[in-house]
């Protein structure tokens, strides 16, 4: 693992200038071209809105106990990572398959390209950041150095979710289902994480369900929410801030070993 860390700094400039063209390639040919990736996920988070706060009357989500937010930035501050993760996950897992031509070179490290498709992923990421913080702004949460801390679990994200795709690219080659699998995982991933509902008034009634706290992506949307408006920091996840990177680190070390286990056969089955 940590070599292959060592192959990605040595690699930083190829992985940036194939990160920008993936981005730019991917909406190339199209009239409107990256304006699609951003339509996408505005109309899917006022679809939301509109369901829940108009629909089902929740004009306010209660981040803790006594203090009441504006839903639609409750719902927004949880979103927005998801919206990452959901975009790295489906591209990063297709990564060698797309660079097929790349894979069979022998001279490429294609160690790089799952990196490469989650780096991709961080520009549409930052412009959804940035509108996220326009949001805030209107209602009166203004940024200011706390803010800084987004930067932080953003990077979070995205080293959790590259080990992930590292893990998931070697074998879906092998296993093409995997990809069905994972479009459905995605689905109900988003249900199982606290970005539409309120796992703490679930826990009022349901104790055991303490266990959806285990979801890695549940420490990302609590510490989007509490650095965004300013209820607590990183120190105030308490266990999930252990957690989090002991599930990373058993992640990476299980990904980056059956990718160097697996890549010797990845030409000749591609």
């Amino acid at each position: 693992m940590v070599r292959m860390w060592k192959d990605f700094w040595a690699s930083r400039k190829l992985i940036w200038k194939l990160a920008r063209n993936d981005f730019k390639t991917r909406y190339a040919g199209s009239y409107f071209g990256v304006l699609w990736a951003m339509v996408q996920p505005v109309i899917i988070v006022l679809v939301y809105w509109f369901v829940f706060q108009i629909g089902l009357n929740n004009a306010t989500a209660e981040l803790k106990q006594g203090i009441s937010v504006p839903f639609v930035l409750w719902l927004v501050s949880g979103i927005v990572p998801w919206f990452y993760f959901s975009e790295s996950l489906s591209n990063g897992t297709n990564a060698l398959l797309e660079y097929n031509y790349l894979v069979k070179k022998v001279v490429f490290n294609i160690d790089i390209l799952p990196l490469v498709k989650t780096i991709a992923a961080l520009f549409i990421h930052v412009f959804f950041v940035l509108f996220m913080l326009f949001l805030f702004a209107l209602y009166g949460y203004y940024p200011g150095l706390h803010t800084l801390w987004v930067v932080y679990f953003s990077a979070c994200l995205l080293i959790f979710v590259t080990g992930v795709c590292m893990l998931t690219s070697s074998l879906v080659i092998f296993f093409r289902d995997l990809t069905q699998i994972i479009n459905i995982f995605l689905q109900v991933g988003i249900w199982m994480t606290p970005i539409m509902w309120s796992l703490e008034d679930l826990l009022a009634k349901y104790p055991i369900l303490m266990v959806l706290k285990l979801n890695p992506l549940c420490y990302i949307v609590y510490g989007y929410r509490a650095v965004l408006f300013q209820t607590g920091s990183v120190a105030s996840l308490g266990w999930m801030n252990i957690y989090f990177w002991a599930v990373t680190i058993l992640v990476w070390l299980l990904g980056s070993h059956v990718f160097r286990k697996l890549k010797v056969h990845f030409a000749d089955v591609l």
